[in-house]
This record gives structure tokens, sequence and C-alpha cells, in this order.
């Protein structure tokens, strides 16, 4: 068994990660400043690991040596003041007055732990209310969405552009309001919140549509991005190491 670390900027993540599945690989991990993928095969990432100058390191080979690896590296962690993340083999309960927020690593873009989706999360904290409306633009994993839900909101729709992750999150919300594409199909003035942890180039080019989903007075949270790609001013802009997080 193979490692190969791929040293990367956030709006790489989702094209790499994609490039990885159709290589085959047995799982990815997201750091805070590349990927990590394991392979059967390390001649599977030759010319990834030539372009993007990464490390490639031969592993133990055994399936036990894979699951304790995986495991160790998410340790259930508390986020803001409501949440306890944790990934679905840890049977830890979550702490008095935590929400337990659980997330299966690797299936699809958004684990929780990178910096922009914690940031997300307690944007979420400070701004969800019992019975509003959230639109989660690119979702991934669908843990925003969940995250959403837990904190009250009433009506949460969820969308990716890419068709596995639209399959993943519609079965871990076990809703029907999760689809194939992005804000441009979403009706004017819908939703109380809107947030997208994607690219700074996709938020600029998304942005007048995240805008318009929104209702007068509504809250729009952004992130993904190291340096700030709007021109509006931000009501709250947070840092967290290299990453930001906007609430507009």
């Amino acid at each position: 068994m193979f490692s190969v670390y791929l040293e990367c900027r956030a709006d790489e993540y989702d094209q790499l990660i994609a490039e990885l599945n159709d290589r085959g690989t047995l799982g990815v991990l997201e750091l805070p400043s590349g990927l990590r993928a394991w392979f059967d095969d390390g001649a599977a990432v030759d010319e990834l690991v030539e372009r993007f100058d990464g490390v490639l390191t031969g592993e133990p080979d055994t399936d036990e040596d894979w699951v304790r690896r995986t495991q160790e590296s998410f340790p259930p962690i508390p986020i803001g003041q409501r949440f306890w993340l944790a990934p679905p083999w840890n049977p830890e309960p979550a702490p008095e007055g935590r929400l337990r927020l659980e997330i299966m690593p690797g299936a699809a873009c958004g684990t929780g732990w990178h910096e922009c989706t914690q940031m997300c999360l307690e944007a979420l904290e400070q701004t969800v209310t019992p019975g509003c409306a959230v639109l989660d633009v690119g979702t991934g994993s669908g843990i925003l969405s969940v995250a959403a839900r837990l904190l009250g909101a009433q009506h949460v729709v969820s969308c990716d552009i890419d068709e596995d992750a639209v399959r993943i999150c519609t079965e871990r919300l076990e809703s029907p309001a999760v689809f194939t594409g992005s804000a441009d199909a979403v009706r004017a003035n819908a939703f109380d919140i809107v947030v997208a942890n994607i690219s700074p180039r996709v938020i600029r080019e998304m942005f007048v549509d995240l805008e318009r989903t929104r209702r007068d007075g509504g809250t729009l949270i952004v992130s993904g991005f190291s340096e700030y790609p709007l021109d509006i001013a931000p009501r709250i802009l947070t840092r967290r190491g290299e990453w930001l997080c906007a609430v507009l």
C-alpha cells in the first residue's frame, strides 16, 4: 500500500479529489495545506506526484493498519459552542449541551475537520433560528445541511454539481430537497441563510445568484478562500490559520 501527499490550494481540492477517485484511491484525507490519499499501487499517481511535487510513501499493507490509521486521523472534536463532530465509528456521546454532528470522512468533500468547514459551522450557530430556511450551495458531504437541521432550520435545500456528492447527501439527509445544480436554479428571495463553502473563483462568479436567493435581511456565509474575494465589505470576517470565512 502507498500514500501520497499532494500540496494544493483549497480551490483545487474538488478537482484533485475527483482525479484521485478516478485513479482508484482507497481514501482521501483533507489537510490544511493539501490532500493525502492511499493507493494499492503507487504507479497510479506518478503523474500527480510530478505535477504537485508530491511525496509518495510505502506503507504496511494490512487492512488493520489502514482502518487504524484512518480512525486515528479523525478524533471527535468540539466545534463552536454547540457541535461535537464525530466519525460514525466513535461511540463516544456528545458532551452535555452539544449536538452530535456525525460525518463519514472521505465520502465526499467536506469532512468537518477543515478550518473553512468549522468556521461555517460556527457562523451557522450564530445565524440559524428555529423554523428558518437554509440553502447549502456546493453541499459536498452535506455536513452544513445536517448542522442547519440540528440547529432547528425547518427548510434546508442542498445542491452540488457533483452527482456522487448529491447521492451521498440525499442518503444522509433522507430528503428529496437535494439536487444536482447550483444557485442559479433557485428562485429569488427564498432563503433566510445561504451558505457556500466552495472556492474564491466560484464564489465571485456565483455572487449575484447567491445574493438573489437570500431574503431581504437574510445572511450569506461564504468560505473556502485565503483572500477575501468580493468587493462588498462583510459584516464579519473570521480567520483561522490561512483561511477566511465571511458573513454578509
